[in-house]
């Protein structure tokens, strides 16, 4: 079985996935853009019975363009977002993917708001929806 790893900047708070994830995706929505303070934001998914979380973290709650709301943890030393929860997705909980640090993470499946995308980003590969 697969053991993943991430963590934020200082190494403070850090999550362990167990598996595969669930769902790869990025998202091109404002929200997202800000809080990851780039062009798009990738994250994976996994159910939260695979996920286990360690180190204090703070919570930062937010309406999301599609009215939903999402809760994010970020670690209190650093900030960098860690990992976070949608309520229209219970029982889930997604992983920043910088936070694995890991270069052959597996590609996005999903490729979300795209009418807000940049120009200049292309999401390619083989089968991955776009939104």
């Amino acid at each position: 079985m697969t053991i993943r790893h991430a963590s934020c900047a200082c190494g403070q708070l850090s999550v362990r996935c167990e598996g595969a994830p669930a769902r790869v995706s990025v998202c091109h929505c404002l929200n997202c853009k800000r809080r990851s303070g780039s062009a798009f934001s990738a994250q994976a998914r996994w159910p939260d019975d695979k996920v286990a979380i360690t180190g204090a973290a703070k919570q930062f709650v937010r309406k999301n363009d599609s009215g939903s709301t999402a809760v994010f943890s970020f670690c209190p030393e650093c900030g960098s977002t860690v990992h976070y929860t949608l309520d229209i997705m219970p029982g889930m909980t997604a992983v920043a993917m910088g936070g694995f640090a890991d270069p052959g993470f597996q590609a996005p499946e999903y490729s979300v708001y795209e009418s807000r995308k940049h120009a200049w980003v292309e999401i390619v590969g083989d089968g991955v929806v776009h939104d």
